[in-house]
């Protein structure tokens, strides 16, 4: 399997994505948002968006490894967070540091949206892997 990360001059700069990634020869896997969660049903750290981004990957990380990938094998990654504000974009980066690649991230859209399907629920992720067959 072969990944190539590009980041095309004319282009913006990056902070913790890639513009354009590549993959060959693999299996993708897609994992549908995750979000803060557990395996009751119940919130984890309701109230507190930085508690509910790091579930949220910790959550991220078991579902990856369902499907035999980590989060090496990201090759997109898609946030969506209730009253986006600049300063819950630095918690998103911090806490994707301890995932993330920082020499090669994915690929990355962040959308700001009013609500999420729960009212607790803070922030949803989902992402595209692919790994070697």
């Amino acid at each position: 399997m072969k990944k190539q990360f590009f980041n095309p001059l004319g282009l913006n700069p990056t902070n913790g994505f890639t513009h354009v990634v590549a993959a060959t020869g693999g299996k993708t896997v897609y994992v549908s948002g995750q979000v803060s969660v557990n395996e009751k049903a119940e919130v984890v750290g309701k109230g507190d968006f930085r508690a509910q981004v790091e579930y949220t990957f910790q959550n991220l990380q078991v579902a990856l490894a369902s499907a035999g990938a980590t989060f090496g094998d990201v090759v997109k990654i898609t946030y969506f967070v209730v009253d986006l504000k600049p300063e819950l974009v630095s918690v998103i980066r911090e806490v994707r540091r301890k995932y993330l690649a920082p020499d090669e991230p994915p690929a990355s859209t962040l959308v700001g949206v009013t609500t999420l399907v729960v009212p607790d629920w803070l922030i949803e992720i989902e992402l595209i892997a692919v790994i070697a067959e």
